[in-house]
């Protein structure tokens, strides 16, 4: 499939903790890097928000897209149908990150999506340089995930 090859990654410095996420897009000639940081938040949650900004930054909503991760969650949640699923049910039958599920099924309309699974470390240079963006970029964050946030009692957690 010729079209946008995304490569994505999330990272979490503890599970909950600082996270980030690190994107790579390509399209012919052309190259664009995304890369946030949260101040706590979770390893799932940057993973999927990590597709999610690379889907939202194609301007052509007829793409054909591959996207590559090694997040199993996102991978699988999607391919197997188990998202669709979710989102029949009330509640999204109580899943988590149900913000982020409802987000990326409002940004992958119209688009050709093709997930694909690369193990993560494994020397795969582009999914490589996104780990590199996801864990810099959760050094320093600088956005909060306010629905994860909210959902916390975070008075008693050590980072505040």
């Amino acid at each position: 499939m010729s079209g946008i090859i995304i490569y994505t990654d999330g990272s979490s410095r503890g599970n909950p903790g600082r996270g980030g996420i690190g994107v790579v897009m390509i399209s012919g000639k052309h190259r664009k890097e995304i890369s946030e940081g949260y101040r706590h938040t979770t390893n799932n949650r940057m993973e999927l928000l990590a597709v999610i900004r690379g889907l939202e930054a194609i301007k052509l909503r007829d793409s054909d897209v591959s996207i590559y991760s090694d997040s199993k969650y996102v991978i699988d949640s999607i391919t197997k149908g188990w998202l669709y699923s979710w989102a029949k049910k009330p509640n999204f039958a109580g899943k988590k990150n149900e913000d982020l599920w409802r987000k990326y099924l409002e940004v992958s309309i119209g688009l050709n999506l093709r997930f694909i699974w690369v193990k993560g470390h494994a020397g795969n240079v582009e999914n490589e340089h996104c780990d590199h963006l996801a864990t810099d970029a959760a050094i320093y964050p600088d956005r909060v995930d306010s629905v994860f946030e909210n959902s916390q009692d975070l008075r008693n957690m050590k980072f505040l």
